[in-house]
């Protein structure tokens, strides 16, 4: 074998071995280590300190000194393990309970852990240990620094979805267990009417329990980015008609709703679950907030790309201006408070995942307008 189809022969498995295992080369000159180093801790999006082979700090980037204070100050050029002693929620020395320097060569580093700082500041810390070949002595430690407040706003966010589930599941859960006990103690004591009356409510509120559990199952998929849909050719102005006849059979007015659909659509091929469920919501929602008329309008768009354009306008109060960039997040409810604040930031997430667009604004007759889109045409893998 030549030198060329050896050296082709390595790239190739270089390349099979994959980019994710790759690990960076550390220079063994004192002063390529700290040129290499400053480039590393530069490059970081985060907080990053960067150690020698011995521990002995050689670069702190700015997002290190805000997140150390005064700490970071005199970091560079001593031993990191009694520059910065973290320590562990429980007290205990994070770099005796790691110990980078001993143990097995063939660990690579440390995952995320929350630690606190010597001022008592938290701090989320993962390191990586670098070597100049396998198994070999540590090289270079790489020490990534971020902030809590990301991670507390997610806790924050967790427990105010817990808190709102829990409100929303118990009533409707409540009711359910009252009327089926009572319809299963004294069932003789009650007319027929009764009981038709008490098994509606039963049947209304086991929907309305599995509506939310159908929310949290999408929110879950959306923010996991593991949303799913199945496209197929879909009739939008027959979808709409159908969502309009559920919500008058469900005891709305006929007269409170207009469709304006007199155009031409093209072909839209979008999941026919999913477009019934974003309707329901838009239109729950219209009828909730708004009053007066409902009206929906369907329209063809060509530009920036095909696409048909569909808008749901009420004639209520409306929406502030200022807060159109909360309507899509959770938990925003306006000023009624009425529902979970979660069906909008499950409408977007259904309409993006189609790769179309939502917007709220003022309707033409002053109360919110909702407008969204659905690319039009055969998607590109069916032609």
């Amino acid at each position: 074998m030549s030198a060329g189809d050896r050296a082709a022969a390595s790239s190739a498995r270089s390349a099979r071995r994959g980019v994710a295992r790759a690990r960076p080369v550390v220079p063994e000159s004192p002063q390529a280590l700290r040129d290499w180093a400053a480039n590393i801790a530069g490059s970081a999006p985060d907080g990053c300190v960067v150690t020698d082979g011995d521990g002995t700090v050689l670069e702190v980037n700015r997002h290190a000194r805000r997140l150390l204070g005064s700490v970071a100050r005199e970091l560079v050029g001593r031993d990191i393990r009694t520059a910065l002693p973290l320590q562990d929620p429980e007290g205990r020395s994070w770099w005796d309970c790691t110990d980078p320097w001993g143990g097995l060569r063939t660990r690579s580093g440390h995952r995320e852990r929350l630690l606190l700082t010597p001022d008592g500041d938290e701090v989320l810390v993962s390191a990586s240990y670098l070597r100049r070949r396998r198994s070999g002595p540590l090289a270079a430690l790489v020490l990534a620094l971020r902030d809590t407040a990301a991670r507390r706003r997610i806790e924050a966010s967790n427990a105010m979805l817990v808190s709102t589930v829990a409100h929303e599941l118990r009533s409707p859960l409540t009711s359910v267990k009252g009327f089926s006990s009572t319809l299963l103690r004294r069932w003789e004591r009650f007319s027929d009417e009764q009981k038709r009356w008490m098994i509606e409510t039963i049947e209304t509120d086991a929907d309305r329990v599995t509506r939310l559990i159908t929310e949290l199952l999408d929110i879950s998929r959306i923010d996991s980015g593991r949303l799913t849909v199945h496209k197929q050719p879909v009739d939008l102005a027959k979808a709409v008609r159908g969502q309009v006849d559920r919500m008058v059979a469900s005891g709305h007015d006929d007269d409170r709703f207009e469709l304006s659909d007199d155009e031409v659509l093209p072909e839209v091929w979008a999941d026919p679950d999913r477009v019934e469920q974003i309707l329901a919501n838009l239109l729950e929602n219209a009828v909730r907030h708004g009053d007066g008329c409902v009206r929906i309008g369907l329209s063809p768009m060509t530009e920036p790309q095909p696409a048909v354009r569909v808008s749901i306008s009420d004639e209520g109060p409306g929406i502030a201006p200022e807060n159109y960039p909360l309507v899509f997040g959770r938990f925003w409810q306006g000023e009624r408070r009425a529902g979970t604040g979660l069906g909008l930031y499950v409408v977007r997430g259904l309409i993006e995942a189609h790769g179309g667009l939502i917007t709220v604004g003022r309707g033409p007759y002053g109360g919110a307008e909702f407008r969204f889109t659905l690319p039009a045409g055969v998607p590109e893998h069916l032609l």
